[in-house]
């Protein structure tokens, strides 16, 4: 068994960059998609599921030794 947890190489190379929003120029279509997207009301459109479930956290115990 594992006592610790084994993080990553910092030598270690990336597939992409920390967003992929760099890999898009300011002036790609794509991003005329994304704004009139965006701007939809699912909910209204019939879309299920829009509104995100409360994210419920289990409680903290704290181990006193």
């Amino acid at each position: 068994m594992k006592r610790f947890v084994a993080g990553e190489s910092r030598s270690q190379a990336t597939l992409f960059p920390e967003l992929l929003d760099d890999f898009v120029s300011e002036d790609n279509p794509v991003r005329a998609i994304e704004a009139f997207v965006d701007a939809l009301d699912l909910k209204q459109l019939g879309f299920k599921g829009v509104i995100p479930m409360p994210r419920v956290d289990p409680p903290i115990i704290p181990l006193f030794f």
